[in-house]
């Protein structure tokens, strides 16, 4: 990078140029030209608090989650609404991702500007302008899109929409349960979407099943769930409902991906069949709920188990202690605005005060007990050594919910070197 472009760079960031206050850098800078940088957060380079990605970590994970896929014999089409940064796309697609996920027109936008090319959106189409985002995408012949379906109702406003510009929109029929989110409940639903299915077959192509598991809480009853959409792509076949080639069989969040893995392709449905597996969080993983789901994989999952080490959280908070006015209560400069808070407040991990050689761990006691907007109450002990102006690096909970409080996220080597910038669009 050029002198001139790096001023450019400092000029739009700032000395400290990594907050989610500042705007979008101008391009998406090569690691090679951000190396050159020489930012380093342990040297406070950065503006803190600062959301970080390791490295090492996330490439253990994308290595990690496309062995488990490969082992089956399925395909991965990870969730981006998790990161929503086009960086982190491309390197899913590089280590072998079928597709990319997503939820919402416009998060399908993004990513088709950013070069992905085959998007799941794993989520039902609906309203004009939604339509004519895709229905503008599909102008490009190379773009493959797949959305899902659940009534008669919204295939008749698709089909009447791509009609009309003379498109072709392929669907998934989502399956769902009695009390949960989206997906037909019974077989009078499911004839109903079929009929209106079969009348709009020149504008709808029905290329598969689409379920979502992730709002059962308990073993039997995913099996139970998986098991239907597997009896229901086995009758739609025989009755040749679906128009494409390999019928699209898709499920799996990120808490049961084992479970639709193996249920899925224990069915046997060999190439007429291509089964996609959605799982989002794996990626930086986390401390809470994932990392519980994921314990629990390790533990039922005889391919999960052979492959030794699991996932490994990739993404931490760093804050400074901001004040420390009272014996057991430091204060810290990151709030509800910085990280995830809604599975649980983050937890300390790191804690470095500047001019030490290097980071070490937290003490066990200490606890996030409140968090404000830019605040968080961290109950400590009275003889605890915590200054003014320390750094700690907190383990979240959710990652879907702190990605999206931050527009620039630093990557880090192992030496706290600031490496990359993954940028998120949100």
């Amino acid at each position: 990078m050029s002198n001139e472009n790096i001023s450019h760079l400092a000029s739009l960031t700032g000395i400290a140029p990594l907050n989610k206050g500042l705007g979008y850098l101008e391009a998406a800078l090569d690691p090679n030209d951000i190396a050159q940088l020489n930012w380093n957060l342990l040297r406070e380079d950065l503006s803190l608090p600062t959301a970080v990605l390791y490295e090492d970590r996330l490439q253990h994970n994308l290595d990690w989650m496309q062995q488990f896929i490969a082992a089956y014999g399925v395909r991965l089409a990870p969730h981006g609404k998790t990161t929503m940064a086009p960086k982190l796309f491309a390197r899913q697609l590089q280590t072998g991702a079928w597709g990319i996920t997503l939820a919402t027109a416009h998060q399908a936008q993004v990513a088709y500007t950013h070069g992905v090319r085959r998007i799941l959106m794993a989520n039902q189409l609906v309203g004009k302008e939604n339509m004519a985002i895709i229905g503008r995408l599909l102008e490009d012949p190379a773009f493959e899109y797949y959305c899902l379906v659940d009534s008669a109702t919204l295939v008749d406003q698709l089909g009447a929409y791509f009609s009309q510009r003379g498109q072709r929109l392929n669907v998934l029929l989502e399956l769902g349960i009695a009390g949960g989110r989206t997906g037909v409940r019974d077989d009078a639903q499911l004839q109903a979407v079929l009929a209106s299915l079969a009348q709009w077959s020149d504008s709808i192509t029905l290329s598969g099943i689409e379920v979502y598991e992730g709002i059962l809480e308990d073993e039997a009853s995913v099996r139970a769930y998986l098991e239907r959409a597997v009896a229901v792509t086995r009758t739609l076949a025989t009755e040749k409902r679906f128009q494409r080639s390999a019928i699209l069989l898709s499920g799996a969040g990120s808490a049961w991906y084992d479970v639709v893995a193996e249920v899925f392709s224990a069915a046997n449905f060999g190439n007429a069949v291509e089964i996609v597996l959605r799982p989002g969080c794996y990626l930086t993983h986390d401390i809470g709920a994932y990392r519980e789901a994921q314990t629990k994989i390790q533990e039922r999952n005889p391919i999960a188990k052979r492959m030794g080490a699991g996932l490994l959280p990739a993404l931490q908070v760093w804050a400074y202690v901001q004040s420390v006015l009272e014996p057991e209560r430091a204060i810290i400069a990151m709030g509800k605005r910085d990280a995830a808070f809604d599975a649980g407040f983050p937890i300390p991990a790191l804690h470095f005060r500047p001019g030490d050689i290097a980071p070490k761990a937290s003490s066990a006691h200490w606890t996030i007990t409140k968090m404000m907007d830019q605040h968080a109450y961290l109950q400590i002990a009275a003889h605890d050594d915590l200054r003014v102006g320390d750094m700690i690096a907190f383990d979240i909970s959710h990652p879907c919910l702190t990605f999206d409080k931050w527009r620039t996220l630093p990557v880090l080597d192992s030496q706290y070197q600031v490496i990359d910038i993954v940028q998120t669009f949100f």
